[in-house]
């Protein structure tokens, strides 16, 4: 059990911080929403882009299976977002990781914009994902921020000195990713059964 409090006390004891991530993650996706709904370009030139890389042919390859679908939307979420874009550059670069998933934030913001009546109807089920995945999201960068304050400020985590601080800055960015890939799991369930259950239906109404 203390283990499993454990984030819930990172999370109390850096409570404006907290806040602020969830500021940014939210925040800078509506940002992004606003921008696609005032300048529609944006949209079109984001969603062009994901049809060719092959993105969308992925997701529609993926539609006859909800379980892999999952899979690979946690797969996505976990490698790509969380290790490669939060974690990894905010352990070279303190805070770097906080920048770099704001402009995903951004990016997502206008692909999702409900620029259409398609896109508003897609969105009443897959708001919850945004919320559960974002919630992920604003966890790691708390842990991102932890990594690089308590590199910064040793003494704040009562570390000897600036490597210590770092080690004991990624200990308390460890135990944030316990409840953050508990959010990616129920996310990833959520997204690919709505996607694949509840949206068909809304869209042909």
């Amino acid at each position: 059990m203390r283990n499993l409090r454990k984030p819930f006390q990172i999370i109390r004891a850096n409570l404006r911080a907290y806040l602020v991530m969830n500021a940014i993650a939210y925040g800078v996706f509506l940002i992004g929403v606003g921008a696609a709904l005032v300048f529609p370009a944006l949209n079109a030139t984001q969603v062009g882009s994901q049809q060719q890389d092959g993105t969308a042919d992925l997701v529609g390859t993926l539609f006859e299976n909800p379980w892999l679908f999952s899979l690979t939307i946690f797969a996505v979420n976990v490698l790509t977002v969380a290790a490669l874009r939060i974690l990894l550059p905010s352990m070279i670069v303190p805070f770097a990781g906080i920048a770099v998933f704001a402009y995903k934030a951004y990016e997502t913001g206008v692909i999702l914009a409900p620029v259409d009546a398609t896109v508003a109807k897609l969105m009443i089920p897959h708001s919850l994902t945004l919320v559960i995945e974002f919630q992920a999201y604003a966890l790691l960068m708390l842990g991102a921020y932890l990594i690089g304050y308590a590199w910064l400020h040793p003494a704040a985590v009562d570390a000897p000195n600036r490597r210590q601080g770092y080690l004991r800055g990624l200990q308390q960015a460890g135990w944030l990713s316990l409840p953050a890939l508990a959010l990616f799991v129920i996310g990833a369930i959520y997204e690919a059964f709505s996607l694949i259950y509840l949206v068909p239906p809304l869209l042909a109404g």
